[in-house]
């Protein structure tokens, strides 16, 4: 119904499509009196289906246009990224390599902005590193020549001063003190100096790379007992010696690896000493072991370092303080490793791993 006097209208959505009513109510007027509703009510349809479709195509078109300007929006955010999260990825990969000792690591630089000034800087701090470690290279290869061509040197006079000590170790019984006790220990620390020249001897050996295997088929047990035999520890350390292990290898080395295993663990660790050698298809190990308080968590890490002490305060020991860095090139020397635990029920345990390879048939070329 239409409200007396109003025009109303009304869009209605029927199955042939949308359509616009309008109604409006038809007034009477005569003259000299007041204008008054006829009752009647009069109505008119128009369709508007044109405009729908053209409502329908802008809204096709506003939706075409906005994701049009998404897809480009996106595309100019990727090429943004693109650009920005590229130099960052190289930087990434050359601080990796860079990390990983590859020291002529550089990074190409592009533009002037704050990722370039970047760049240039990462550039200049590995140029810088790169001189810095080549130097410490150069000082730490005349250091070791040094103490190569020192303990060179040493070993002419050493060996007349160990003739000498030796007369005056035989001496030294029949002199009146405290000569005879000047003269023992003049002995003694010839003999110290002499094993601490050899050992740096030997330690540049495998400094510059010229130490070399002298290989043999090697009954391990009668090696192991040859080692103890000659130095008289025979009765000091219990072993287990499997028969008719045999491996190929260096029989010098390897008396070096167990001589400097064992005495470190007579004159450091507590009885009993044992040595237990066991045998794989592939690879044998020997374990020396003492049965004294072990070490401390903090010296394991250190115990195959050269001179390493595990206390500033303690005495000088008898030794070089390179046999067990010895012992451990040596090991590698044979493609094997040395190793040092605690024993969960107290001492130290020394590991040695060396490899077993395949015997070659007789007459077969090596």
């Amino acid at each position: 119904m239409v409200a007396e006097g109003r025009t109303a209208w009304q869009r209605v959505a029927l199955q042939d499509g949308v359509w616009l009513i309008v109604g409006m109510p038809l007034l009477v007027a005569e003259p000299g009196a007041p204008t008054r509703p006829s009752g009647i009510e009069v109505y008119a349809a128009r369709s508007l289906q044109s405009e729908q479709r053209s409502i329908d195509r802008i809204a096709w078109l506003a939706w075409l246009t906005s994701g049009a300007a998404l897809a480009f929006a996106i595309v100019l955010a990727l090429l943004a990224t693109r650009g920005v999260l590229r130099p960052v990825r190289e930087l990434g990969r050359a601080a990796r390599l860079l990390g990983e000792g590859e020291l002529r690591t550089r990074i190409a630089v592009r533009g002037s902005d704050e990722l370039a000034d970047v760049a240039r800087t990462f550039n200049n701090t590995a140029a810088e590193l790169e001189r810095h470690v080549a130097q410490l290279r150069e000082m730490e290869a005349d250091a070791r020549r040094f103490v190569a061509d020192v303990s060179h040197e040493l070993r002419t006079p050493l060996a007349a001063l160990a003739a000498v000590a030796e007369v005056l170790d035989e001496e030294a019984a029949g002199l009146p003190e405290p000569a005879g006790r000047a003269a023992r220990l003049v002995s003694q620390e010839t003999l110290n100096l002499t094993g601490l020249v050899n050992d740096l001897i030997e330690i540049s050996r495998f400094d510059s790379g010229v130490a070399a295997l002298a290989l043999n088929e090697v009954d391990v047990a009668e090696l192991v007992r040859a080692t103890l035999r000659a130095r008289g520890w025979s009765d000091a350390v219990d072993t287990d010696l499997p028969p008719g292990v045999t491996v190929r290898l260096d029989p010098r080395r390897v008396d070096v690896i167990l001589a400097n295993l064992v005495g470190n663990a007579l004159r450091h660790g507590e009885p009993p000493v044992t040595l237990r050698l066991t045998a794989e298809p592939h690879h044998i190990t020997v374990e020396v072991r003492d049965h004294g308080p072990g070490l401390d968590e903090e010296v394991l890490p250190h115990v195959f370092d050269r001179f390493y002490k595990a206390s500033a305060a303690r005495a000088r020991s008898e030794g070089s303080g390179l046999g067990l860095a010895i012992a451990r090139e040596n090991a590698r020397l044979h493609h094997g490793d040395l190793t040092v635990t605690n024993a969960p029920d107290g001492g130290a345990l020394f590991t040695l791993h060396l490899p077993r390879p395949p015997r070659t048939p007789a007459g077969a070329p090596e």
